[in-house]
């Protein structure tokens, strides 16, 4: 990875993890807990591919097993978010933009299901039960609908600063310029909107008025 992509995605790990700990884990609502750190890393995986989102993903998910006040085994989450950002990198569209927000949307509540069982299954590979006590329906319902909910207040920004970081001058800046934002599909799929279209298609006749104009004062003088 570039070191402009890892120092991007340190810091949004870090500010998630703090918000993850310090604010939503303490909001104690019914069932699980809304995931921040799992949709920074989804984030990151659609806009760096499926090799970026598991570097990002096992990154991060160490970084959560080590920080406090966590009861599981140290690399636990980590192999989950590495799992589910790989697979998450995998549904970056080849041409770097998404037409709707309905794939985005998918890939979150899979993956929101995805972790939860596969943190539970490896919680039963290792002697943990507790998913058991308290209702593996019940986590996969939450998880989803947090998640969900979540999901559109964070990651079409971590996706737009994702991708203006790939312009960094350093970057190489002409693969940059003939990528399109790829949040920008996040965000114009609800209302249909077509951003860049819209401005080229201004663009486009601002320049037909002006010729039309530069004709007609021609036509004055000559007369």
């Amino acid at each position: 990875m570039r070191v402009n992509r890892i120092l991007l995605s340190v810091a949004l790990v870090v500010v998630a993890l703090v918000i993850q700990v310090s604010v939503l884990a303490r909001l104690h609502l019914p069932g699980a807990v809304p995931d921040l750190l799992l949709l920074t890393v989804l984030g990151l995986a659609l806009v760096y591919g499926h090799l970026g989102g598991a570097l990002v993903g096992f990154g991060a998910g160490l970084l959560a097993d080590l920080a406090p006040p966590a009861d599981h085994a140290a690399g636990r989450y980590a192999l989950v978010l590495c799992v589910i950002g790989y697979l998450a990198g995998l549904a970056r569209p080849d041409n770097g933009r998404l037409r709707s927000a309905t794939g985005p949307m998918v890939v979150v509540v899979a993956a929101a299901i995805g972790t939860t069982l596969l943190y539970a299954g490896v919680g039963a590979l290792v002697g943990d039960t507790a998913a058991r006590h308290v209702g593996l329906p019940s986590l996969l319902f939450t998880a989803a609908l947090y998640d969900l909910l979540l999901a559109p207040f964070v990651v079409p920004g971590i996706m737009a600063l994702a991708r203006r970081a790939e312009n960094d001058p350093l970057a190489d800046t002409n693969t940059a310029a003939q990528s399109p934002d790829i949040s920008s599909g996040w965000l114009s799929g609800g209302t249909g909107l077509r951003i860049g279209g819209q401005r080229g298609g201004l663009r486009a006749r601002t320049a037909r008025a002006r010729v039309a104009r530069a004709g007609r004062i021609k036509g004055v003088k000559r007369l």
